[in-house]
């Protein structure tokens, strides 16, 4: 990724969802001014989600997405609709075009309101459009229909003639979840002025010649915020810290050395790392950190799931896979049974498992891991997050910041 770049999970994430034909990806080549998705009369052209990133006026760095008809069929069609489903989970803003092909003057929109009740569900703002409003007979009759089922107008689109794009812009500025843009990784535990050290183990998962996300963006966070931010490796903590006139404000460490670092922090130094950072700026700390005491009641017969978000090819000290379930099982025991997931990969049912570990999803948005959190929470099954995970297993959680 080139580091000039906003990650896509820093971007607010704008789906397009709408039946087979009814403009989506003509809209996403009209939204983003280039021809990012494939455009065809046929129906079902667009197969998976595709995406697209841009920087929005007034709004900031965004991430497009368009998706497959949710009115698809067959065997094929199932799975597409269940690709446009995934999507949901990570939409924080929603484009429901509606009405589907612009030849029916008198479409049936049970399948749109459907849609519009699901997402309405899930506590995603909705923009509701018409689109092809250029060739499309009896506008005014739909927009109608729609403002008395969905309870709003639609905005009247033309994606071809590029007609109501400006006021979908306008529309998405409205909508913007209150939280956007305001998270911060460090919150309020630094201040202007303060000295920030970071301990990172450049071990073999991280990357030959870089840092991982996480360090990345804590840095840049830190030097926005205007802290003088100091790094080393663990086996250089005590040498740097000897040379310091005065202790760090802040200690933010790697997870996987937490214990080695807190016994040898000055005592007037607060700890941190960077794993607890992304619990709270991408998910819920607060539920993490209750729900890290159900490690002390894990027996043998217990049945854990461990979720990394990023898919890459295990590592041999790989932190999720060998490290954690290492440190699980020694205060366990050997019979603890532990399931591993990667990426997208995450259960529907939840019901089988005492305990969720995830990692720190640095590659996910906020909206995508509330989503787990949610499914967890609806599920009663205690979600933690490997740093919280390992402080409590380092016997440290009460003594680390958040």
């Amino acid at each position: 990724m080139n580091l000039t770049h906003t990650p896509h999970a820093n971007r607010l994430h704008i789906t397009l969802f709408g039946k087979r034909n009814s403009g989506k990806s003509s809209l996403i080549n009209a939204l983003t001014g280039q021809e990012t998705a494939l455009v065809s009369d046929l129906p079902g052209t667009t197969t998976d989600p595709v995406s697209k990133a841009m920087e929005v006026p007034g709004i900031g760095p965004c991430l497009f997405i368009d998706t497959p008809g949710f009115d698809d069929e067959g065997e094929l069609g199932d799975l597409r609709i269940e690709r446009t489903r995934q999507a949901v989970e990570k939409t924080d803003i929603a484009l429901l075009l509606c009405g589907g092909d612009a030849s029916n003057a008198n479409p049936d929109l049970n399948e749109d309101l459907l849609w519009f009740r699901e997402l309405k569900s899930r506590n995603i703002p909705i923009i509701l459009l018409i689109n092809k409003t250029d060739i499309r007979k009896d506008t005014k009759n739909l927009a109608e229909r729609i403002e008395a089922l969905c309870g709003s107008s639609p905005i009247l689109v033309s994606a071809k003639e590029r007609i109501g794009i400006e006021a979908i812009r306008q529309s998405i500025l409205e909508k913007l979840p209150e939280d956007f843009d305001r998270q911060s990784i460090t919150g309020r535990l630094v201040d202007d002025g303060d000295l920030v050290l970071l301990v990172m183990p450049q071990d073999i998962q991280a990357p030959k010649g870089r840092l991982i996300l996480p360090q990345v963006q804590t840095i840049r966070e830190l030097l926005d915020r205007k802290c003088i931010v100091m790094s080393c490796t663990t086996d250089k903590l005590s040498e740097t810290l000897s040379v310091l006139s005065s202790p760090p404000k802040l200690i933010i460490t790697d997870s996987q050395v937490f214990k080695t670092v807190y016994e040898q922090k000055p005592a007037a130094s607060r700890l941190t790392s960077f794993s607890v950072l992304f619990a709270g700026y991408k998910g819920d700390i607060e539920y993490f950190v209750e729900s890290a005491a159900a490690i002390d009641s894990l027996t043998e017969s217990s049945h854990v799931l461990i979720a990394e978000a990023c898919t890459h090819a295990p590592a041999t000290e790989d932190i999720g896979r060998v490290k954690l379930p290492r440190m699980l099982r020694k205060k366990v025991g050997e019979k603890l049974a532990i399931d591993i997931v990667s990426g997208r990969d995450f259960p529907q049912d939840l019901s089988s498992y005492d305990l969720i570990i995830h990692c720190g999803a640095c590659m996910f948005n906020r909206k995508y891991v509330m989503s787990r959190i949610d499914r967890a929470k609806e599920q009663k099954v205690p979600m933690t997050n490997y740093g919280v995970a390992i402080a409590l297993l380092s016997g440290i959680l009460d003594r680390i910041e958040y």
